[in-house]
């Protein structure tokens, strides 16, 4: 994550800040996409450009129509959520460039496109920007590592999956790759030791390798090399030592998903399908496929707002919902205990984005002030779960970078709202 801890960058988020109240006194109308037969080309989202500003403020919800998709289906009857709603407008958090911020003008300046807060179970707020709907499925981007990691622990539980087993037994494709000696707890936990950047502009990146395989965007020739996630995972290397490290690799997750898919024959969709149906999801879930038809598991799940909402409430929950158990209580327990936050803290700018924080599969989990865990990606997207405060909260955004100014300021917020309300 970016660093905030000079000056200009400080001045720069409270000029946007700013600008935000102003744009809440005028009430600005989103310019609409897609819209024509064909759209103009300058409101037209392509898969070319679908990730980048302001084409991603449409493209982002309607990611199903630009790539193949895998659906993860919904069941026969929306189980409504009930409501006891609260003005939090006007709340105010400590933002990282030292002023006093409103609620709402953080939404609307960090680009917000969806948020919501349960307390104790009912919705207290909500709210839709930019043309979103609650009825819009929005792409999490890396939250959707957490949703993995989540049926991971699930399938330890059910003694399928080995943690302590290295992932080349599972996957003997993994040999002489970075894989092949990790153990599952080290997939899990983002502990290989791997040559990776998360370098998002560098189109020779290794990140850009894994969008290129999944199908996020259309490979230059100069990097058209593999032809699914199948193909790339086995050919990054290793760097250093497995264990004692942090290193945040979306391949990593990639990895785990298909030693999951080793271990218990079903792709990760067929797993999270009997939770997203039991829990009366509004709409079917569904992640992009690469060009061999996997789902992405690192990147690609798309849901509405209110859905990923429930999600976050099935966790609360410690597995239950309405009398059946979804996910074993140990599952969560888990996740919730987190994992040692020194070695977290050795990432400087992970550090500063979630103070505190350590990582445990494929979470980040607070246990300072609160046991809080927290599932966030690129371009704003976030689902928190603060269990002593009973709040759940999701957001999803349409930043223009993937990784920027409003990154500590939305955990902030989040943390801050949670604390308010437990108060």
């Amino acid at each position: 994550m970016n660093s905030l801890a000079h000056a200009p960058v400080a001045g720069l988020l409270a000029r946007q800040y700013a600008d935000a109240h102003d744009a809440l006194q005028r009430a600005q109308a989103s310019t609409p996409f897609m819209v024509g037969f064909p759209p103009v080309e300058a409101k037209r989202v392509t898969w070319d450009n679908w990730m980048r500003p302001p084409f991603n403020k449409w493209g982002f919800r309607h990611l199903g129509r630009l790539r193949p998709s895998i659906s993860v289906p919904c069941g026969d009857a929306t189980q409504a959520l009930s409501e006891a709603l609260q003005d939090l407008d006007a709340f105010t958090f400590a933002s990282e460039c030292g002023l006093s911020v409103r609620l709402d003008e953080h939404l609307l300046a960090s680009h917000a496109d969806g948020f919501i807060v349960l307390k104790s179970g009912q919705v207290v707020y909500e709210r839709y920007f930019n043309g979103h709907t609650a009825n819009d499925r929005h792409i999490m981007f890396s939250v959707t590592k957490s949703l993995i990691g989540t049926l991971a622990e699930q399938l330890i539980h059910e003694g399928t999956l080995d943690p302590e087993r290295l992932a080349g037994d599972y996957v003997p494709e993994f040999a002489g790759g970075a894989y092949f000696d990790a153990t599952v707890r080290q997939l899990l936990d983002m502990a290989v030791g791997i040559s990776y950047t998360e370098q998002y502009d560098d189109p020779a990146s290794e990140s850009s390798q894994f969008g290129y395989a999944c199908g996020f965007m259309p490979a230059p020739p100069e990097f058209a090399q593999y032809a699914s996630l199948y193909q790339f995972l086995p050919s990054l290397r290793k760097c250093g030592e497995h264990g004692g490290l942090f290193h945040y690799v979306t391949a990593t997750t990639e990895a785990l998903a298909w030693v999951m898919e080793r271990a218990c024959g079903q792709a990760c969709h067929e797993r999270l399908a009997p939770i997203w149906t039991a829990l009366g999801c509004q709409r079917d879930g569904y992640f992009m496929a690469d060009p061999w038809g996997r789902g992405v598991a690192g990147a690609g799940f798309s849901a509405t707002l209110r859905d990923m909402a429930r999600f976050g409430l099935l966790l609360a929950n410690r597995g239950q919902h309405q009398g059946q158990t979804l996910l074993s209580a140990e599952v969560i327990d888990a996740i919730a205990a987190g994992a040692d936050p020194a070695i977290y803290a050795q990432d400087e700018e992970f550090a500063q984005w979630m103070p505190g924080a350590s990582y445990r599969s494929q979470w980040y989990v607070f246990n300072d002030h609160s046991c809080a865990i927290v599932a966030g990606g690129i371009h704003g997207q976030y689902l928190f779960v603060d269990f002593e405060a009973d709040v759940v909260i999701a957001k999803q955004s349409s930043l223009p970078e993937a990784v920027g100014i409003f990154d500590v300021d939305n955990v902030r917020a989040l943390r801050a709202l949670a604390a308010h309300l437990r108060d």
